[in-house]
């Protein structure tokens, strides 16, 4: 699908609420099903994403549905987990297949609770995901007496249900998804099971398992867990920050911009670009902050500065913003001066090389940015329109969604209409994505 974006004619002015938080999505519906009890998710994410996770844990025997279009009713399986029955062959020999789509959440932590199981599972993904690194997870689980194979550390994963063991692992990358998988196999293992990373990494997990009554300990950057059951309570899924910071980014650049972003979850390990907006000197106001289900949660209000200045993003920051630094070298082409972005080498690891593919694409449309190893350096020029000469080729996705809403972020500064090729991709984390750039009052 290519889409055509072009900078718009008036102002953009009005109230928005942002979609449910993928990550915490992801996170409600497994510990919901690995728990004791009954419990409702409210705000659960429309992105496909999420609905491979809910799918799986479906396919698991897991009681869950729908109560409307945004709230499931769980029953948790107290970790017994009942597989349906998918074949006669895989009935006979107690292999299970299940599909974790284009989500690289969904296949990490799932394989951190499959390990301890009482039954083998293969675990599949699309192209996309099956091109992502599963070394980190299956190396630590490994340690733990998991037995699971791959093919060359990607995907498919062979899982082979073994009794476990707690380890003290300490991880020299700040990875949320890899903290989560050992700390999920961390409550089926025998003894204790301690995770420690260089910087602290997105806490959902640990936010949800002390929210859960999990037997936790955490100590600065370092979690342990006991073998328990968490107990199953209601969860209120606040707004994704990663989904806000794209109307974050447009409502600083574009010109006459002046609105209000709802319920926005403001977790202090994934609000790092609210802490760049602030360095670059962003127009952003945080209004009514609260907390929901162990989240905190606010409304941001965005205004258009046009005196947006470059700064360093790096070390303990990218964890905290790991998935927002596309849209960020977006922000950055609209500031005067550097903006130096560099031990962010795991872009290369997501969806795409988010390194190389921005680079190229940005430079498409007039973006003066140079690549690194480990990042990239924007050099800001100002609030100045971009392509300002016609662009004659589509900017490419490459079936990144995060790629895709950032050039359409892009595409409202630049003087000339610009197209993205592959921009059906947002529907793996925002299919509201369009529709709520189009809900925006026009003043």
């Amino acid at each position: 699908m290519i889409k055509t974006v072009k900078k718009p004619e008036s102002r953009l002015m009005g109230v928005i609420t942002i979609p449910a938080d993928k990550s915490i999505s992801h996170r409600a519906v497994m510990f919901s099903s690995i728990a004791q009890g009954e419990c409702i998710v409210r705000n659960f994410s429309s992105g496909a994403d999420c609905h491979s996770t809910l799918d799986l844990f479906k396919a698991l025997g897991v009681n869950i549905r729908f109560i409307d279009e945004k709230t499931l009713k769980i029953k948790g399986a107290g970790g017994k987990f009942s597989p349906i029955k998918q074949s006669e062959a895989s009935f006979a020999s107690s292999i299970y297949s299940y599909s974790c789509g284009n989500s690289g959440t969904t296949m990490r932590l799932v394989s951190g609770i499959l390990a301890g199981q009482k039954f083998d599972s293969v675990l599949t993904g699309d192209e996309s995901l099956s091109k992502r690194p599963m070394k980190r997870i299956i190396e630590p689980l490994s340690l733990m007496g998991a037995d699971i194979s791959s093919v060359d550390g990607h995907a498919p994963l062979t899982i082979r249900g073994r009794n476990l063991h707690g380890i003290i692992y300490r991880s020299k990358l700040a990875s949320a998804q890899v903290k989560s998988c050992i700390l999920l196999a961390g409550l089926n293992a025998e003894g204790k099971t301690t995770f420690e990373e260089p910087y602290l990494s997105r806490n959902h997990t640990e936010n949800l398992f002390k929210y859960m009554d999990a037997d936790m300990e955490i100590t600065g950057n370092s979690v342990t867990v006991r073998p328990s059951v968490l107990k199953a309570k209601d969860i209120d899924v606040v707004g994704d920050i990663s989904s806000a910071a794209f109307f974050i980014t447009a409502g600083l650049i574009v010109e006459g911009v002046d609105f209000v972003i709802r319920n926005v979850g403001l977790n202090i390990t994934r609000s790092g670009i609210i802490d760049v907006v602030k360095r670059m000197g962003g127009n952003m106001e945080i209004i009514n902050p609260h907390s929901v289900s162990g989240e905190d949660i606010g409304d941001i209000r965005v205004q258009y500065t046009d005196s947006l200045k470059g700064c360093i993003i790096k070390g303990e920051d990218i964890p905290r913003l790991i998935d927002e630094l596309p849209v960020i070298a977006v922000l950055a082409s609209q500031a005067k001066g550097d903006t130096i972005v560099k031990d962010a080498g795991d872009l290369r690891n997501k969806e795409s090389d988010r390194i190389t593919c921005l680079v190229k694409e940005l430079s498409k449309i007039g973006v003066n940015i140079e690549e690194k190893d480990d990042g990239f350096i924007v050099h800001g020029q100002g609030a100045k329109a971009l392509a300002r000469k016609p662009v004659d080729i589509p900017l490419e996705t490459y079936h990144d969604h995060r790629l895709a809403m950032s050039f359409y972020v892009a595409g409202l500064v630049c003087q000339n209409e610009i197209a993205i090729n592959g921009f059906e991709w947002t529907k793996i984390s925002f299919p509201e994505f369009e529709e709520l750039f189009s809900s925006l009052t026009l003043g």
